[in-house]
């Protein structure tokens, strides 16, 4: 069992991030209250918007870029502006299922360009008169907000009155930690009882399991890898057949070391990028 000090280097936290602070405001909370030198949040959230915050400790944060492109979930209730029937509603809502194109907010912090976005499922879940219980299954980078808006558009208006997120990659809201349950566990951490909160810290090597494949090196390469060197194919266990530019997780035995990226320049079979030492 890993000391928790070493967890809380490289490891994620599954916040459920209640409606008002910023996503920036929680995650410096948690890097305050673990006394760590930096923490940094998955998926940003509107104040507004509660649910799966996935907050990376320190080493791990480096780990955001591999782990942020994931699909989300959401369940929202939206009002509309006109009476309209639930079957036209349903019918409309699929529209927007598929491929979309969306226009980012004026609000938002990307250059406000039409971009292509993948919806899963818009789904009509209840009602009560003009306001609508839905879900919502999206890939990353998809403006909910701007989804009712222009579903609105063609229904005689609509916006959003309430947003949360349920699942963020492999991070889901039945396993999410409630700041209020964070802080008891951090007090019976200063007491000396580290059970709490260690059941909430998730292992980073762990989920970087979930999302890439896993390749083993040899023991005898370990000394070489851990300082950045790129792969030969004598350093696998056995030989990579991963397609070129396919990142991976590289173990010795049971140890995380790093992730690479297959380049086959020649001898060269990968390269490092993001090492665990």
């Amino acid at each position: 069992m890993k000391p928790i000090k070493e967890l809380l280097e490289f490891s994620i936290i599954n916040i459920d991030k209640p409606s008002g602070p910023t996503s920036y405001q929680v995650s410096d909370y948690i890097r305050e209250k673990l006394e760590l030198r930096k923490t940094s949040h998955m998926g940003t959230l509107d104040p507004a918007v509660s649910g799966v915050l996935p907050i990376t400790l320190n080493r791990a944060c480096k780990l955001s870029p591999y782990l942020m492109k994931k699909e989300k979930s959401y369940v929202g209730i939206m009002r509309l502006h006109e009476d309209i029937d639930d079957d036209i509603l349903k019918k409309e809502m699929k529209k927007f299922v598929g491929t979309i194109t969306q226009m980012p907010p004026l609000r938002s912090s990307v250059k406000r360009a039409e971009r292509q976005r993948s919806v899963a499922a818009f789904t009509f879940l209840e009602r009560s008169e003009k306001d609508v219980l839905f879900e919502t299954d999206v890939e990353a980078g998809t403006y909910i907000r701007t989804l009712v808006n222009d579903l609105g558009k063609t229904i005689g208006g609509a916006h959003m009155l309430e947003l949360r997120r349920t699942k963020a990659g492999l991070f889901d809201e039945s396993e999410s930690i409630r700041l209020y349950d964070f802080d008891r566990a951090l007090d019976a951490y200063t007491r000396g009882d580290e059970s709490l909160l260690r059941a909430m810290l998730i292992p980073a090597e762990k989920v970087i399991e979930s999302v890439m494949p896993c390749v083993l090196v040899k023991k005898s390469s370990l000394s070489t890898l851990l300082t950045g060197k790129p792969f030969y194919q004598k350093d696998f266990l056995k030989p990579l057949s991963l397609v070129k530019g396919a990142f991976f997780a590289v173990f010795c035995n049971e140890q995380f070391i790093e992730i690479a990226r297959v380049v086959n320049e020649g001898d060269i079979i990968a390269r490092p990028e993001f090492v665990l030492n």
